[in-house]
């Protein structure tokens, strides 16, 4: 039997049983992406349609677990748009040499690349010191791999390119020990993030900061969640604060839109104005 095309009276139940039964909220999610993903995670699962989904789901709490990774964006790299990083390196980083500490905030962070490329670039400005990166997501299975801090040592040829795109000044080897088929980055990297869960869904906020980086996580909601979480990182940043989002994101056509100034338009960095 064919799979059958998730329908929207199907995935509507789908979600809304998520939601009640787990508490993970995708509601306001990009329905054309849910659709994509939860027939993708159908043929993982060896399932011929959303009901039957539904039925195992509920009943399942592994399977629900591992719906939240189907439904959830952990596409990442060290130093990806290496670009973003230079723009931050001429724009920001002189704004944070005028803070004798700082927190930055890094939403949606995954299995933790971004997170990690962030401090290094951070160390080599001679700022890392004087900071503190909390680095969430809402899924916790990737922040156990965020945590730990290993990646697959295929991944860095890759990363090593990035990393010089981006602006690096050291042999990105420096970074990492290898061992086997991994690659362990330095302990030190660790010592100023903390790690957390956190739900933009769901959650509030939870401190001020200096600086909020969230890249490519907002093109998977519709407009009023985005717009909810616009209220959320606005109310979280400080006077001047500075917001990092994905190239394909903006503060365009959002009640905060007149509320930031822009530091890099074509990276979208802004700073907020008062």
């Amino acid at each position: 039997m064919g799979i059958l095309k998730p329908d929207d009276v199907d995935i509507h139940l789908l979600i809304e049983g998520l939601y009640h039964r787990y508490g993970y909220d995708f509601r306001n999610y990009a329905k054309a992406s849910l659709k994509r993903r939860i027939q993708s995670f159908l043929k993982s699962e060896g399932l011929s349609s959303v009901p039957e989904l539904q039925v195992k789901m509920l009943g399942d709490r592994a399977c629900a677990d591992r719906l939240l990774l189907g439904l959830t964006v952990n596409t990442t790299a060290m130093f990806r748009d290496p670009s973003f990083y230079i723009a931050f390196r001429q724009q920001v980083v002189p704004l944070l040499r005028t803070y004798p500490f700082f927190r930055i905030w890094h939403a949606g962070c995954s299995t933790g690349q971004e997170v990690y490329s962030m401090a290094i670039l951070l160390q080599e400005e001679g700022l890392y010191p004087r900071c503190r990166i909390y680095a969430t997501d809402a899924n916790e299975k990737v922040l156990q791999t965020a945590r730990q801090g290993i990646y697959p040592s295929k991944q860095m040829q890759e990363y090593t390119h990035l990393y010089l795109k981006a602006g690096g000044r050291r042999s990105f080897s420096e970074y990492y020990t290898a061992r086997y088929n991994s690659v362990i980055l330095r302990p030190f990297l660790r010592e100023r993030i903390v790690f957390g869960e956190h739900n933009l869904v769901t959650d509030g906020s939870f401190n001020e900061f200096n600086v909020i980086i969230c890249r490519n996580v907002l093109i998977y909601f519709n407009q009023a969640l985005q717009n909810q979480v616009h209220e959320l990182f606005y109310n979280s940043l400080c006077k001047f604060g500075v917001l990092g989002l994905g190239k394909q994101e903006t503060i365009r056509f959002t009640k905060y839109e007149m509320a930031y100034d822009d530091l890099a338009k074509a990276e979208k960095l802004y700073r907020r104005r008062s």
